[in-house]
């Protein structure tokens, strides 16, 4: 049975003659006055050689037989809405390329009539640009102008409609010609109608040993989200990369708002037949409207010299992992059928546990019955505020689980519970429960961090800090290898980011083997650190970003972590080594000088880091060679870490109740300031507790299908 996201792309192909682009349907271009709507829709029909219609010259006019103009005059403001509106609901046409007026999208009923006939394209341009071109064309009058409206409000108070009826959206900057607009609304026509265009192979598949059954089986963004984990235990990786965006189009979301670009690179990462644009629109404004205490959702703030912070812990449980966990549960409710229900397996070196927690938690009710999560910790190496928040967060479809053990010991572990079939198919049966992941190793969880890390550049440039096209370093505390290959795909999809520099605590193996290309586990125990979160030795991401620079060689990525799995060590090739090398730089830092760049820092601006931060302050202070700007991910909040901070900061008396201490340190009155989500969910904490189990797969085991029970039965 075909899933829904599938059966909508097949319905609407069926729309479209296999001999036409167009068949019967209609191509429907929307956009703001100035947008060049009339212009492109006449090259794209010329092109197609098929009819154009456009909606203010061949039917308003001819229906009303006096201009568009005249008739705004003569009707006022929201009677010529209707009368628009009314007009458009008697039009009908087949296999042509209409022009919309700037305000048909108002009128409802009449959009609704129209996008019955084919596809509607947004031609996106940015205000500015929009303002440029009516001033230099004298147009005086446009619908809703009236003394004390400018017409800045209009364009964005627009907005709002354009979004909600168009199906694909075409970037067009201030520069590009009408024949390259054209060229892309047909480009964006082809790819909505082929959602097979875009499909997702594993780390660990060869392509020339690919079966005829395994080609046929296509996999979609909608079908890796749920998967989480490949059958083969590779990770998804989409088979023709990520899109690129030109210098233009990346220049026309300098002055949009953070809500604004994650919409539009989400949308050109997620086909619209697995997550249509007004869904997954909503989905973006939930996620980021108002569970972000900053406005600016991830703001850059300078530090000092060509330093810069990119602040990710605005989120409510304070770390960056929040950008992609209140996102991401939406997108998998939404992928996943309605007759399946789902549990949702994670393991956490500390953030990730509390912002999937609170991320699911947040689902609609209807949602929280078929979709549980539960979060494996190891139960002595996270901070007590961290585990403090992870069990405040639990809610009654999401809960924690301490582990006698180390981060490694639970991601593997959790690896090797999806790839037994046995117990996965014994859930299935006995409980119509299917297994899912929601860390990293999921492909879900890449995009949002894609979005913030181009953001952070688009924020540099908006502020006269570099102009487009200046390369920026960036420098980030690596643990899973996630944030830092979202960085690195930034940097494919058109960011011009120069070096990609990996910060390491004392759990160096990722310093190392960038410096060497040995990958070497043999005699290395996990160090316990002031930073957590990095503490983490087999970095999982690793794999995807050397499935990309190996051109995709499945086989050798499988030779390269078999033999890390059943040897403890893998060695690069010369040439492989040389590519990366290209890419990243490395470096590490100790715990002293960890607490010593806090106090540095707070000694002389009054900005408190978080103990990842300050590592990668650091590593960023060694290895920076001060001819661009740099950005620092600040990826947590340092209320999370308050014993270490108070140590940094030499406060002699530290109180052991996680709460005193975000009081204490709130009294210092530095910057940041205290996050209000973290004190909301310890406040919460005196009223829960978790369970606790042993390093064991079959206690684990037991753990998970006894969620199930309880919560699907």
């Amino acid at each position: 049975m075909l899933s829904r996201p599938v059966a909508f792309a097949q319905i609407w192909k069926s729309w479209f003659s296999s001999h036409s682009l167009l068949g019967k349907k209609n191509i429907i271009l929307m956009g703001p006055p100035g947008a060049g709507k009339t212009t492109t829709g006449r090259i794209v029909g010329k092109k197609l050689d098929c009819p154009v219609i456009d909606i203010d010259d061949d039917v308003l006019e001819t229906t009303w037989n006096m201009s568009v103009s005249e008739k705004l005059q003569g009707l006022g403001y929201e009677e010529f809405l209707e009368e628009e509106g009314k007009a458009l609901l008697k039009f009908s046409a087949s296999g042509s390329v209409i022009s919309l007026s700037g305000s048909n999208p108002m009128h409802a009923a009449g959009m609704q009539h129209i996008k019955k006939s084919g596809i509607v394209i947004y031609l996106d341009v940015p205000t500015t640009v929009i303002m440029s071109r009516l001033k230099s064309k004298a147009v005086d009058r446009i619908v809703g102008l009236s003394p004390g409206v400018s017409l800045k409000d209009i364009l964005q108070f627009r907005k709002q409609f354009y979004k909600r009826w168009f199906d694909i959206r075409v970037l067009c900057g201030g520069d590009v010609e009408p024949e390259v607009v054209a060229e892309k609304v047909i480009d964006a026509v082809k790819r909505y109608q082929d959602s097979e265009l875009e499909t997702f192979i594993s780390t660990r598949s060869s392509r020339s040993g690919r079966s005829t059954e395994e080609d046929s089986h296509k996999l979609y963004f909608s079908d890796v989200i749920t998967q989480g984990l490949a059958l083969d235990g590779g990770l998804f990786v989409p088979e023709r990369g990520l899109p690129k965006f030109t210098a233009e189009e990346w220049q026309g979301l300098i002055e949009a708002t953070y809500i604004e670009r994650a919409q539009v690179i989400l949308e050109r990462c997620i086909h619209p037949a697995d997550i249509p644009a007004s869904k997954l629109a909503e989905i973006v404004e939930t996620a980021y409207g108002e569970n972000f205490s900053c406005s600016k959702v991830a703001p850059v703030r300078h530090l000092a010299g060509n330093q810069f912070l990119l602040e990710l812990f605005h989120g409510p449980t304070a770390s960056f992992k929040d950008f992609a966990l209140q996102l991401v549960p939406h997108l998998f409710a939404y992928c996943i059928p309605r007759s399946c229900n789902y549990l949702i397996l994670v393991a956490t070196s500390g953030d990730t546990g509390s912002a999937v927690l609170d991320g699911f938690s947040r689902l609609h009710d209807t949602d929280k019955q078929r979709i549980a999560v539960v979060n494996f910790f190891p139960e002595d190496g996270v901070s007590p505020i961290q585990k403090s928040q992870m069990i405040g967060c639990q809610k009654e479809n999401a809960w924690s689980v301490g582990v006698k053990s180390d981060f490694d010991f639970c991601q593997t572990a959790i690896k090797k519970i999806f790839t037994n079939s046995d117990f996965t198919g014994f859930l299935t049966v006995e409980y119509g429960t299917a297994l899912a992941a929601a860390n990293s190793i999921n492909w879900a969880r890449l995009l949002p961090q894609i979005v913030y890390h181009a953001s952070a550049y688009l924020d540099l440039v908006h502020q006269g800090i570099i102009s487009f096209g200046s390369p920026v370093d960036i420098c980030i505390p690596t643990g899973n290898f996630g944030n830092m290959l979202a960085a690195f795909y930034v940097k494919m999809m058109g960011i011009p980011i120069r070096k990609c520099i990996c910060a390491s605590n004392e759990n160096n193996v990722l310093t190392d083997f960038i410096r060497t290309g040995v990958y070497d586990l043999r005699g290395r125990n996990l160090i316990s650190s002031f930073s957590p979160a990095i503490d983490i030795l087999k970095s999982s991401n690793l794999e995807r970003y050397l499935h990309l620079i190996a051109n995709e060689d499945g086989q050798l990525v499988t030779q390269l972590f078999n033999q890390l799995e059943n040897q403890g060590h893998f060695q690069l090739q010369k040439d492989l080594l040389g590519k990366l090398q290209q890419d990243l730089v490395a470096g590490w830092c100790s715990d002293e000088d960890c607490l010593a760049a806090i106090h540095s820092v707070y000694s002389t601006t009054g900005y408190i880091l978080d103990t990842h931060t300050a590592v990668a302050k650091v590593v960023a202070d060694r290895l920076q060679d001060r001819t661009c700007p740099i950005i620092i991910s600040s990826t947590a909040h340092y209320s999370k870490f308050a014993p270490a901070i108070m140590r940094a900061l030499r406060i002699a008396e530290i109180n052991q109740n996680p709460l005193s201490q975000l009081h204490l340190l709130s009294s210092y009155s530095a910057l940041p300031p205290i996050h209000w989500g973290l004190l909301e969910a310890l406040k919460k904490t005196g009223n829960g507790d978790h369970h606790v189990c042993a390093a064991d797969m079959n206690v684990l085991m037991s753990h998970i299908e006894t969620l199930a029970q309880n919560h699907f039965m």
